[in-house]
């Protein structure tokens, strides 16, 4: 069971203690607007409070593994320790329903067999269609699934700046030139994908991820409700996810 952050202090020397509880303070601000990025996004169930004692734990890790001889700020290289202690907690909750992790999938399928048919970017109507449900009820799913639909579609680059879709690629060996070469490909591939997305979805991605506005402030931007600029949000990254799988499906074929 993991400790709380008061309890693995505790177990510190007073010198080595007093020293991360200084580095914490300083940086429980990001802890919280990280926290509060992810938890705008989760159920109402789930508590902003867990989420920014994960966060700490998280913290806490960096500060520990932190190597000051390297040209990285301690508040760059903790970004990606916070995000990934606060989605192991959630991990941990189950809070995502296996059905509607499956619903995920099954978008994903119903909009690549749309777009093979039709020839190009599928209508949510013609989603709705493919799915055999009434387009009421693809908002619904696309609402219920929209917050199981973050992480993979979020990366902090080492000098601070936010590129979330490349989270795709995974971020190990990130500076060999296979590497390099693969995020190259992968940005021109996604690039492609959304300029062939409908306008609005377009428009809600690049304010999301790019611009880093809430839906909230999207909301007001595009004028329209809340709830469904979380639901074109959601569209937008399925028609991403089922397109790379198809441009993957087909590269990995070439090369057998």
């Amino acid at each position: 069971m993991a400790l709380s952050p008061a309890e693995y202090l505790g177990t510190l020397d007073d010198e080595s203690a007093l020293r991360r509880e200084t580095l914490v303070l300083q940086h429980l601000p990001q802890v919280r607007l990280i926290a509060r990025r992810i938890h705008e996004r989760l159920p109402s169930y789930i508590s902003l409070d867990d989420l920014i004692s994960a966060g700490v734990l998280g913290l806490l890790a960096a500060i520990d593994n932190f190597d000051e001889t390297l040209n990285v700020q301690l508040k760059t290289y903790a970004e990606r320790r916070i995000r990934g202690a606060i989605m192991d907690s959630l991990r941990d909750l189950d809070w995502a329903p296996r059905e509607t992790r499956k619903r995920s999938k099954t978008i994903e399928a119903a909009i690549h067999k749309s777009k093979q048919r039709l020839g190009r970017e599928p209508s949510e109507e013609e989603i709705a269609a493919e799915l055999g449900i009434t387009p009421a009820e693809y908002q619904r799913w696309l609402t219920d699934i929209q917050a199981i639909d973050l992480q993979p579609m979020e990366y902090a680059t080492n000098d601070g700046r936010r590129l979330d879709v490349l989270r795709l690629v995974p971020d190990t060996d990130e500076n060999w030139p296979s590497r390099l070469m693969e995020r190259s490909e992968l940005e021109r591939i996604l690039t492609l994908a959304i300029e062939r997305m409908p306008k609005l979805e377009r428009t809600v991605l690049n304010l999301y991820y790019f611009e880093e506005l809430s839906l909230a402030e999207i909301a007001k931007v595009v004028n329209l409700h809340l709830s469904r600029v979380a639901q074109l949000r959601v569209q937008a990254v399925l028609r991403l996810r089922s397109h790379l799988q198809r441009v993957w499906s087909l590269d990995s074929r070439r090369k057998d």
